[in-house]
């Protein structure tokens, strides 16, 4: 077990609608879980891994699944996982939790998270209900709550947060992550005149880059799985935290 620290967090967000022109388009299926079938396979390397680079646009309907293969490279790694837009404007948190599970095990659907998240029209109270169902999913207590409460955070927090998207993706454990993205400070295709509270899924990481791959739920303007800086990661999560 590693140092466990607690945190608060609220998480909203609703699903974007529309596609990024130039970005990488993929086949997909709708199914609400596992049991359907595999989804089509999306390789996330393929542009490259460079802040900004979108891997998956498009085919955003709620319950949308793409399967993300996994890389490994002297620099980048990414982990196999199962994605899936939000079904609700809501869930969120449902089906972030949803995607880190993919890695390691067939996922329960995000109704049935939901229910175990205590997920209400007001979204996923707080991250350590996260922490607590990856960990009881999985049977292990690998996940813990670590908060960011500083905002710009501090150093020593931003040099943790790295050392855990290491840690957890070299052990094929994705994070997840309770973020504010306020305007001017925004993922790609964020609604740019609101905040948004938000959880999504960090899946892997580029060290020469100093990126870390995001499957987002939200799916805001089509974009599913992109590249964000990790710089930016860190400005984005304070004062919430993030299940590692």
């Amino acid at each position: 077990m590693r140092k466990r620290l607690v945190s608060t967090a609220v998480a909203l967000a609703a699903v974007g609608a529309l596609a990024v022109p130039g970005a990488a388009l993929a086949d997909s299926g709708t199914a609400s879980d596992s049991g359907t079938g595999r989804p089509p396979a999306v390789q996330v390397l393929t542009d490259g891994s460079r802040a900004g680079t979108a891997v998956v646009s498009g085919q955003n309907e709620p319950g949308t699944r793409l399967r993300i293969d996994g890389v490994r490279t002297a620099s980048a790694h990414t982990l196999d996982v199962d994605y899936q837009v939000q079904e609700t404007g809501y869930w969120c948190g449902p089906a972030a939790t949803r995607i880190a599970l993919s890695a390691r095990a067939a996922p329960p659907s995000q109704s049935a998270l939901a229910a175990q998240l205590g997920t209400t029209e007001a979204g996923t109270d707080h991250i350590s209900q996260v922490t607590g169902v990856l960990n009881a999913n999985l049977g292990t207590g690998w996940y813990e709550t670590k908060e960011m409460p500083n905002d710009p955070p501090s150093q020593a927090q931003k040099d943790l947060l790295w050392n855990d998207v290491v840690l957890d993706i070299d052990n094929n454990y994705p994070l997840v992550t309770n973020i504010v993205a306020p305007p001017g400070n925004q993922p790609p295709g964020y609604p740019s005149d609101q905040t948004i509270y938000h959880y999504f899924s960090v899946i892997g990481y580029d060290d020469a880059n100093r990126t870390v791959l995001i499957a987002d739920p939200a799916s805001f303007g089509g974009n599913q799985i992109y590249w964000l800086s990790f710089d930016q990661l860190a400005t984005l999560i304070p004062p919430k935290g993030y299940a590692a």
